[in-house]
C-alpha cells in the first residue's frame, strides 16, 4: 500500500473505535491522546482494530511507535502491508 492508502487505512480504523471523531481534522503528527479524549482503552481498541483492518501482528512493545496518524503510516509502511 502507498502512504495515502496506508493513512485511509489507520483512519478508518480510527474512527471505528471513535465513531464521534469522524469529520474531525486530524492532525498527523500531534499524538491521538494529544487530540482527541483517547484514553489507554481507546488506544487498545484501536491497536486491535488496526491489526484487524491490516493484518499485521502488532506486537505490545511496538505501540509507542503508533501514537499519531504519520507514526502508524510509517510502522506499517515498515511492515510492508
Amino acid at each position: 500500500m502507498n502512504k495515502p492508502e496506508l493513512s485511509e487505512l489507520v483512519t478508518r480504523a480510527l474512527y471505528a473505535v471513535a465513531p464521534d471523531l469522524e469529520g474531525e481534522t486530524i492532525d498527523p503528527e500531534t499524538p491521538f491522546r494529544d487530540q482527541f479524549e483517547f484514553d489507554s482503552m481507546d488506544f487498545l481498541n484501536f491497536i486491535i482494530e488496526l491489526h484487524q483492518a491490516s493484518g499485521e501482528e502488532i506486537a505490545e512493545a511496538d505501540y509507542p511507535q503508533l501514537a499519531s496518524l504519520n507514526d502508524c503510516v510509517s510502522y506499517l509502511k515498515q511492515k510492508n502491508v
